[in-house]
């Protein structure tokens, strides 16, 4: 008979010997490895080098979903949102980058599947999404761009797509477009089907162009508005059923909520440290800030905030990995600890003062990119839709 590894004495139940493993083996890395680079990266808008692609496939941190008959660990969300948090505490982009291989083969056929998922685990074949359009961001049903068959079977793309993350250093895109058109207007979710596109990293396929958006921040990689003029995909491009693409694009939300939270939190977190750090060397009036009670308080409330979040957290990922719906709490958590971060992020760059105002504190790293948090993966506005829809009915 087997048994479970026992949690440490100290360590809640979920907590178990190999999940502390993980935590501990992300978090050295993301000290160690990940948070130079974002030092030096990100003042100039740089880009991920290789070698961290290289070094996080090697560490199995893409493989985290996949299956270990592909190659991958064969672990949970929890797990996932375990290592996105640590990364996060360095760099959010890299917490981002995680996703690149995690759960992008939705739809994949079982050839794709024993083809594509080994070289997705290795980080040797990631993925870039591209959804959201200028008139179809929340409002995903609302998508224009075009799919068409030509009299070869092969298909024809036209239109336009917004915030594709990694598009240029992808090796595949998940795209999608409509394919049919239903006339009545409270079915306009049904006609969008989900296409692969494979294609060589670094580069755009000839029909397919883009720009990159001038963003604020979640640099380190590249966030593209992309161009199809009679971009051709092959017959078998098409991922699932035709005209259910919609379905495709919603089916892993509950994942990529507790995924952002995890960021989320990692953020806080790390603001959190450096504010507590900051707080012992800096002096004022003779006295470390730390002796000052009115900054001490601003701590403990940033504590509690991100320990409430990073505890609902769990819970979400727990009733994912369990198989049992949590719509509504996914929700919840993601509305939650993106708020909680862009607090805590602002309050940690108000204890540096003058200097958290500069680039030469990672705060306002973590303070930029906490912000993009209540708008990707559904803003907190559509969270609280959901969640009040979920309480009080449509």
């Amino acid at each position: 008979m087997t048994h479970k590894p026992r949690p440490r004495p100290d360590t809640p139940h979920h907590m178990t010997e190999e999940r502390l493993d993980l935590q501990q083996l992300a978090r050295q890395f993301s000290r160690e490895v990940v948070l130079p680079i974002a030092n030096e990266l990100d003042p100039v808008e740089g880009q991920f080098p290789p070698e961290l692609i290289e070094q996080m496939g090697e560490m199995g941190f893409f493989g985290i979903l996949i299956p270990e008959e592909y190659g991958g660990l064969g672990l949970g969300v929890f797990e996932y949102c375990l290592v996105a948090e640590e990364l996060s505490r360095a760099w959010m982009s890299v917490g981002g980058l995680l996703a690149r291989g995690n759960g992008m083969g939705g739809g994949f056929t079982k050839e794709q599947e024993e083809r594509l998922l080994p070289k997705v685990a290795a980080g040797e074949w990631l993925g870039a999404f591209a959804l959201s359009e200028a008139e179809a961001g929340s409002d995903v049903a609302n998508i224009k761009c075009k799919a068409a068959r030509d009299d070869n079977g092969d298909w024809i793309i036209n239109g336009t797509k917004m915030w594709c993350t990694f598009a240029d250093q992808a090796d595949y895109i998940i795209l999608f477009a409509r394919t049919s058109t239903d006339e009545d207007p409270s079915k306009r979710h049904r006609g969008i089907s989900t296409f692969l596109v494979e294609k060589e990293r670094g580069e755009f396929p000839a029909g397919m162009s883009g720009t990159p958006a001038r963003k604020i921040g979640y640099f380190g990689w590249k966030t593209w508005d992309l161009n199809f003029d009679n971009f051709r995909l092959p017959a078998d491009a098409l991922l699932g059923e035709e005209g259910k693409g919609f379905y495709q694009a919603v089916s892993g939300l509950e994942v990529g909520r507790a995924h952002t939270a995890a960021r989320s939190i990692g953020l806080a977190q790390a603001a959190l440290d450096d504010s507590i750090a900051y707080m012992q060397q800096r002096v004022q009036f003779n006295h470390k800030l730390a002796d000052f009670q009115h900054l001490r308080f601003k701590i403990a409330d940033m504590a509690a905030q991100i320990e409430a979040c990073r505890q609902l957290m769990y819970h979400v990922c727990t009733q994912i990995d369990t198989g049992r719906r949590c719509s509504k709490e996914a929700a919840m958590v993601k509305y939650l600890a993106a708020e909680m971060s862009e607090r805590v992020t602002s309050e940690a760059l108000q204890i540096h003062g003058g200097a958290g105002y500069t680039k030469d504190f990672p705060v306002e790293r973590h303070w930029r990119d906490a912000r993009l948090t209540k708008i990707f993966e559904g803003s907190s506005e559509i969270q609280m839709r959901i969640i009040s829809d979920e309480l009080l009915g449509r």
